[in-house]
């Protein structure tokens, strides 16, 4: 039996855990923290461990989710499976502070009206026609494009730019926001044309899929809903589990790792490693003898992060809002929301502390630098304290029109994310977020390092999506263990899926592979704006 060490117990450790375990390998799975789950995790806000729960932010699974759901899939729980817990949205609320806010559609169309309502956040009749055309444009351009001139071309321009957005009408700047400010770990101005374009796509293909839900969140906190049966699961497929074993570093031979030292002083050996861990704590792992010897893993600490960040209030009432996500369109904190009680079928509130919660509203801040409308002062400037009632404002001046559907008297208790930590300063975040940028592409490491046996599993590895969350996540640990298949001549692999999009356009990307090759241009470049053309040329010269 071969041994295998996972380093890191976040979804890409577990997933890779869970494709080991299986298949029969040995699987001790060792983690820093108390609970395993990484930032999906769910935590209860007090000792009681029956207490309600609080998380680094609230889960979304759009359709385009493939890995992580077939995982959920394969995990019992109850008379079914984890998959059960998840439950369709039904509409997105895009919050103003100068109206009363607009509703898009999540459900899938079943006419031609629900149809034209599901196409409305990208095309919506109050943007300027040639905007909308412009938009189309620059979708057909990406659907056409072959994946080399994808990575080879658009992963060096953002979005921003791709998009003309400076040149463009506020409203298409708005919008194209909200496209992608649903997935926080998006930011369109720095997020590379590749990655942003092919995932506002994959949602707009999700939307029109009427085989499958829109986007699904879960029937309640995450630990409960999804990690709590996973660990119970594995533990029965005989994975051994090792909390609050935080790992030192990688000792190598120059060939082979062979072994793991821990804080305590401990050394763990195996016959497989697989490094899970974050990629703010990957590089300290990286010796300069690991570098010379996979010189992947010495990019790792070029890749950038952000502070994106939740907090729950939790509420005398059930503001239910809309059912699914809410969007602030100009808080300058850039919040996105979900009033989760309505959809927590699977919880029971009542027995999980304060008897006058009645409702759970869960806010993830994604703009940490601007200045807020209460304290004046960003996010990393304020105190813990002080980041609740800037929130909280925010949040009011948005909801509080016409009606007021946010009151003070209303708030019982918050919950922020424990990795926002005070400093004398304002605070530090100690587990921030992997985002996308222009060129981050060639600094994603593979799964497998060419490492004799050595491997990766996190959010950081090059996978189809190319976007810090779950579903990457869960793909790496995949692509880990059928690293480590092919090295023992193990039966079966882990299945991987790509990113679908209609084949309509197969003939296309054909003839523009062909042009790549020959040094030719995209036949859509030139709808792009002359100033986008003149900046990226100045680049190249």
């Amino acid at each position: 039996m071969t041994d295998v060490a996972v380093l890191g117990g976040g979804i890409g450790g577990l997933t890779a855990a869970h494709e080991l375990a299986e298949r029969g390998y040995d699987v001790t799975v060792v983690e820093a923290n108390d609970r395993f789950g990484g930032k999906a995790r769910s935590m209860p806000i007090a000792d009681d461990p029956a207490a309600l729960h609080g998380e680094h932010g609230f889960r979304f699974f759009p359709a385009f989710y493939r890995h992580v759901v077939d995982t959920m899939a394969r995990i019992p729980d109850g008379a079914g499976t984890v998959e059960d817990n998840l439950v369709e949205t039904e509409a997105t609320l895009i919050a103003s502070t100068t109206d009363s806010g607009r509703i898009a559609e999540t459900r899938t169309p079943d006419s031609l009206r629900g149809w034209l309502e599901a196409l409305r956040p990208a095309f919506a009749e109050d943007l300027p026609r040639e905007d909308v055309r412009f938009l189309l444009e620059r979708l057909l351009y990406l659907l056409t494009a072959c994946e080399e001139r994808r990575e080879g071309e658009l992963d060096d321009v953002s979005w921003w730019e791709f998009i003309d957005a400076e040149n463009r009408s506020p409203e298409f700047r708005d919008r194209l926001a909200y496209a992608t400010q649903a997935l926080v770990a998006l930011r369109p101005q720095v997020g590379s044309a590749r990655t942003v374009g092919t995932i506002y796509l994959q949602l707009l293909f999700g939307q029109l899929d009427p085989t499958e839900p829109t986007e699904r969140i879960l029937n309640a906190p995450t630990n409960e809903a999804w990690i709590d049966p996973w660990l119970a699961h594995l533990e029965t497929l005989g994975v051994e589990f090792r909390p609050n074993t935080p790992v030192q570093g990688l000792e190598f031979d120059g060939q082979r790792v062979t072994g793991a030292e821990l804080a305590d002083g401990e050394t763990v050996t195996a016959d497989e490693f697989v490094l899970a861990v974050p990629v703010e704590v990957a590089p300290q792992f990286v010796t300069p003898e690991l570098r010379r010897a996979a010189p992947a893993l010495g990019r790792i600490d070029r890749l950038d992060t952000a502070w994106m960040n939740g907090i729950q209030f939790y509420l005398t009432e059930d503001v239910e809002l809309t059912r699914g996500h809410q969007v602030y369109a100009d808080a300058p904190w850039a919040l996105t929301s979900i009033s989760q009680r309505q959809f927590w079928t699977g919880y029971d509130l009542e027995d999980r502390g304060p008897e006058e919660v009645e409702g759970v509203l869960s806010v993830i801040a994604s703009d940490w630098d601007t200045p807020g409308i209460y304290h004046e002062k960003p996010a990393r400037a304020c105190t813990r304290e002080e980041i609740a009632e800037e929130i909280w404002a925010q949040l009011k001046t948005h909801l509080n029109r016409p009606t007021q559907r946010l009151r003070d008297d209303m708030l019982v208790d918050w919950f922020l994310d424990p990795s926002i930590v005070e400093t004398d300063t304002g605070v530090e975040n100690r587990s921030p977020l992997l985002i996308n940028t222009v060129g981050s592409l060639r600094n994603r490491p593979p799964a497998d390092v060419s490492v004799r046996n050595l491997t990766l599993a996190s959010d950081y590895v090059r996978t189809n999506s190319d976007l810090a969350s779950m579903e990457s996540a869960n793909e790496a640990g995949r692509r880990a263990a059928n690293a480590i298949f092919d090295r023992h001549g193990a039966r079966g692999r882990a299945e991987l899926w790509e990113l679908k999009e209609p084949a309509v356009f197969e003939p296309f990307k054909g003839q523009d592979r062909l042009r790549y090759r020959l040094g030719l241009p995209h036949p859509a470049e030139v709808t792009q704006s002359l100033r986008g053309i003149t900046s990226r040329l100045g680049k190249r010269v």
